[in-house]
C-alpha cells in the first residue's frame, strides 16, 4: 500500500496544494494566482481571507484530482506548509477577522520607521537575531500597523489581538481558528521577524521591549517538524494532522536535502533567495548576509543553521515586463525575446523595486536602468532582466566566499526562474560554476517535514535516500575576463540606483 504526504505551499504570487508518495514523487496538484494590491507606491498587501480562501480551493481541487486518480485520502498521513515568509498579519481572536490586510515581504512603507530606530542602541540586533534592522523584516511591519491601524491598537489593549507570518494564520484557521485553533510559528519563520533570539529560538525580551510588541499577541514558537493540531477548516482532509512547517525558502532548502554543512541552494522566486549551511550553531555574516535558521526538525530533532543572501527581486521582474510594461504576454516569451540576442548591447537593470537586500542592504535604492541607446530594444531590456537576477546571485556568492566558513563547490537551483534555460545559461556563465537546477522543491520540502513529524520517514538519513527527479545542469561557457567584465558593469549600476529615495520622497509613513 502506498502512503502520502501533502503540502501546502502559499507563496507571494500564487497558492499549490501538492500531493507526494512516500518515495518523494511528486502525484499531483492545483495551484491558484493571488491578487497583488498595491495602494502606494513602494506598498504591497494580500487579503488574508483571500489567501486562506486560495488554500482551501487548491486542496479541494487536488483532492478530487488524486481521488479521480484511484487514491484515497485514507492513506494521507500528513500535511506541510511552506509559506512567503516576512509578510505581516494582525487579526482579531475572538472573530478570526483581519484588522489589515497583509504586509507582503517586500513591503517598503517602514523605511522611516527604520531610520527612527536607527538612533537607538542597535548593537546586539543583529548579533541576537541574525538581521541588519530593516524594512524587509516583520517586527518593522507589526510596528506600523500598532501605529497607524486603530483597530490593532485597540485590539492589542482588549487582549484581542493575535499577530503572526502567513504559517501562523493559516495554521490557526486550518485546526480550528476562533475554536481552539492553534496559534504557532516554526522556528524558521519566527527567525524572520527579528523577535525571537537565533541562538535560544524564543521570543526575547530585549527584542520585544526595543520594537515595543507585547509578548501576549505571539504566537508559540514550534519545531519545523512536530504535531501542531488536525486540520478543521476542510471538509476534504478533515482530521488530518498538521506535522510540518518551513518559511518558503527553508522549505526548498530542505527540499533540495541541504542537511550538511557546505551545502548550498538558490531559489528563483518573486526574489531569489541563496542559503548556505553553516553547520549546528548559528554564524554571524561580516559581508551583509543574513544567520537564519534552515531547519529543526522535531522539538529535539537536528538543527541547521545557514547563511542567506536574500534578493527582493527576481521572478517578480518578468511579471513586470509582462503586467506594467507590456513587453511580453507570458512568461514563456522570456527565453524567446532574450535568446535573440547575443547579450544586453550594454544595458544593465538593477531591480531594485524595493531597495536592494544582500550584500548590500540600502533601501533607499531604487530600480535604475542604466547603458541605453538606440540600438537598444525589448530583447536586451529582457536579457538584461535575466542577467539582473544572476548578477545579484553572484553578489551573494561572492560575499559568502568572502565569509570563508566553508568550501562551496555546485550550487542548487530551482524556483520559478529555473525554467528559463537561458536564465539558467546566464547563472552559469556568470558564476564560473556548474548549474543543476531542480525546478520546484518548497513544496517537497514541506512534505519531507510533514513526513518526518508523522513518522512516515524515520530520520534525515532516509529523506537523504529518496529519489527525487534528476536536475539539468548548466556548465559555464564564457571566459573569466568577460565575467568579471559583466560584473564590474554591474556593480558599477548598483551605485548609481543608491539614493533616489533621497530624491523622491514619497511620504509614505
Amino acid at each position: 500500500m502506498t502512503l502520502f504526504v501533502c503540502a501546502i505551499d502559499q507563496g507571494t504570487t500564487s497558492t499549490r496544494f501538492q500531493i507526494f508518495n512516500q518515495e518523494g514523487a511528486f502525484v499531483t496538484s492545483h495551484q491558484e494566482q493571488l491578487r497583488q494590491i498595491y495602494k502606494r507606491p513602494g506598498w504591497i498587501e494580500h487579503d488574508p481571507k483571500e489567501i486562506l480562501r486560495s488554500v482551501v480551493t487548491c486542496a479541494e481541487e487536488a483532492i478530487r484530482r488524486f481521488e479521480l486518480m484511484g487514491h484515497s485520502t485514507k492513506h494521507i498521513k500528513s500535511l506541510g506548509i511552506t509559506n512567503q515568509r516576512e509578510t505581516t498579519i494582525v487579526w482579531n481572536k475572538d472573530t478570526g477577522e483581519p484588522l489589515y490586510n497583509a504586509i507582503v515581504w517586500g513591503d517598503t512603507r517602514t523605511n522611516k520607521i527604520v531610520q527612527r530606530l536607527q538612533k537607538k542602541d542597535t548593537s546586539k540586533l543583529q548579533k541576537m537575531t541574525g538581521l541588519p534592522l530593516h524594512n524587509y523584516f516583520s517586527a518593522l511591519k507589526l510596528a506600523w500597523l500598532m501605529k497607524h491601524v486603530p483597530a490593532v491598537k485597540t485590539s492589542i489593549e482588549k487582549g484581542q489581538a493575535m499577530f503572526g507570518t502567513v504559517d501562523s494564520w493559516l495554521i490557526w484557521n486550518l485546526t480550528g481558528g476562533p475554536n481552539g485553533g492553534a496559534h504557532v510559528t516554526d522556528v524558521t519563520n519566527a527567525s524572520r521577524t527579528m523577535l525571537m533570539n537565533l541562538e535560544t529560538r524564543a521570543w526575547d525580551p530585549i527584542l520585544l521591549e526595543f520594537f515595543g510588541v507585547p509578548e501576549s499577541i505571539l504566537p508559540e514558537i514550534v519545531s519545523s517538524s512536530e504535531h501542531y493540531g488536525d486540520v478543521e477548516l476542510i471538509k476534504a482532509i478533515k482530521g488530518l494532522p498538521i506535522c510540518g512547517c518551513l518559511g518558503d525558502q527553508q522549505a526548498a532548502f530542505v527540499g533540495q536535502k541541504c542537511f550538511e554543512p557546505g551545502e548550498i541552494k538558490n531559489t528563483y522566486g518573486t526574489g531569489a533567495f541563496m542559503l548556505l549551511h553553516v553547520g549546528d550553531t548559528p554564524v554571524c555574516s561580516k559581508q551583509g548576509l543574513i544567520s537564519t535558521i534552515g531547519y529543526q526538525l522535531g522539538r529535539d530533532g537536528p538543527v541547521g543553521y545557514c547563511l542567506e543572501g536574500s534578493i527582493g527581486v527576481a521572478g517578480s521582474a518578468i511579471e513586470w515586463l509582462k503586467d506594467n510594461m507590456g513587453i511580453i504576454e507570458n512568461v514563456k516569451q522570456v527565453d524567446e525575446l532574450a535568446s535573440q540576442v547575443d547579450d544586453t548591447g550594454g544595458v544593465v537593470f538593477v531591480t531594485a523595486f524595493s531597495g536592494l537586500f544582500a550584500p548590500y542592504w540600502r533601501d533607499d535604492a531604487r530600480g535604475t536602468i542604466v547603458g541605453l541607446t538606440q540600438f537598444t530594444n525589448k530583447c536586451h531590456l529582457t536579457r538584461a532582466t535575466l542577467e539582473a537576477a544572476c548578477l545579484s546571485t553572484r553578489a551573494v556568492l561572492t560575499a559568502m566566499r568572502q565569509e570563508g566558513h566553508v568550501e562551496l563547490k555546485t550550487l542548487k537551483a530551482d524556483g520559478g526562474l529555473s525554467n528559463s534555460d537561458v536564465c539558467m545559461q546566464l547563472q552559469a556563465d556568470t558564476l564560473g560554476i556548474p548549474r543543476p537546477a531542480m525546478r520546484e522543491t518548497s513544496g517537497l520540502g514541506a512534505a519531507f517535514a510533514a513526513g518526518l513529524g508523522c513518522g512516515l520517514w524515520k530520520d534525515l538519513e532516509t529523506v537523504r535516500s529518496l529519489y527525487v527527479e534528476g536536475a539539468d545542469v548548466f556548465e559555464a561557457d564564457i571566459n573569466n575576463k568577460d565575467r568579471e567584465a559583466k560584473y564590474t558593469m554591474w556593480e558599477e549600476a548598483v551605485k548609481r540606483s543608491y539614493g533616489w529615495t533621497q530624491v523622491y520622497n514619497d511620504d509614505s509613513e
